[in-house]
């Protein structure tokens, strides 16, 4: 790597971390891995028998990624970021390199799904596989030109023996990901339909601001959680100065629901995946997918600017 490049590298982190503490708009996930591909893509209007392979089924996976950021409207007015699958980052737009694209061509913040999925559930919550890979894929994830990370577990119950074991893996995989200079998206997600949500989302809180707290000074992290049953639940993770930005998922609300709930959280921006991509069809032509796309994104937009 020349200086030049290393240069031009920190200046694109510097320019990153901007857009993401004040940019006006939310983060595109668009990290859907193999065990919810198929479902993404029937949502899309591709059958599972138009395909007969994994490496079909990502292709045509990487295909509506590539539609979605090659739309007009898919663009860093609205959309300050996006979340990548592995497969995506290693794939290419019109030959550039996904993140790189999103970035030079669109002015979207490139960030890579690291976790490997769910580990059985214990204690009313599901914590992440382990990652034993993990180093080598930030390593990679930063020669693609990656600003930061996102991995997701589960909260099924206000138990507070499970909510502390899933923030404390957050975080400490969290510092392992800030080391490597990238900057984590900790996802501990409360699933919509508990009956104790609102109590769960109390010990979230919690627990979380008190991980912050113990946090060295100078250190920033990124949350993403479950848009919560009160409002401004999350305001004091929004206003915490460890924190860099707090997006919400949309966790199963359909958009209309989603974007109503989030539009009340002051603060918080969206990061949808199933109600960014809802009414997209793989059957539309370019005229009436950049439509429906478009007008997608600026609900979702509104949303997350009007807290």
């Amino acid at each position: 790597m020349t200086d030049t490049t290393q240069a031009e590298m920190v200046r694109a982190d510097a320019a990153q971390a901007e857009q993401m503490r004040s940019g006006d708009g939310f983060i595109a996930a668009l990290d859907q891995s193999g065990g919810s591909t198929p479902k993404a893509l029937k949502l899309y209007g591709i059958e599972e028998d138009e395909y007969s392979s994994e490496e079909e089924m990502f292709s045509l996976m990487h295909q509506m990624r590539a539609r979605i950021i090659k739309s007009p409207s898919f663009n860093g007015e609205k959309v300050i970021g996006a979340i990548l699958f592995e497969r995506t980052m290693d794939g290419d737009i019109d030959g550039i390199p996904t993140a790189e694209y999103l970035w030079t061509k669109k002015q979207v913040v490139p960030f890579l799904k690291v976790d490997k999925g769910l580990a059985d559930p214990e204690d009313d919550v599901k914590l992440m596989k382990p990652m034993p890979d993990l180093d080598a894929l930030c390593a990679r994830g930063v020669s693609k030109g990656i600003f930061g990370t996102k991995m997701r577990s589960v909260v099924d119950g206000a138990n507070p023996v499970g909510i502390k074991k899933i923030v404390d893996q957050q975080f400490e995989l969290g510092m392992q990901i800030l080391s490597h200079g990238l900057m984590p998206i900790l996802e501990p997600e409360v699933t919509i339909s508990i009956p104790d949500k609102a109590e769960a989302e109390d010990l979230l809180r919690d627990e979380i601001l008190a991980h912050l707290d113990a946090l060295p000074e100078g250190t920033e992290v990124m949350l993403k959680l479950t848009i919560p049953e009160k409002v401004n639940q999350y305001k004091a993770l929004v206003d915490h100065p460890k924190v860099m930005k707090v997006v919400a998922l949309s966790g199963g609300y359909s958009r209309d629901e989603a974007n109503a709930r989030l539009a009340t959280q002051t603060g918080m921006i969206a990061s949808f995946s199933r109600a960014m991509t809802q009414g997209l069809s793989a059957k539309q032509s370019d005229a009436d997918f950049d439509k429906v796309l478009a007008e997608t994104i600026d609900g979702i937009y509104q949303a997350s600017v009007a807290g």
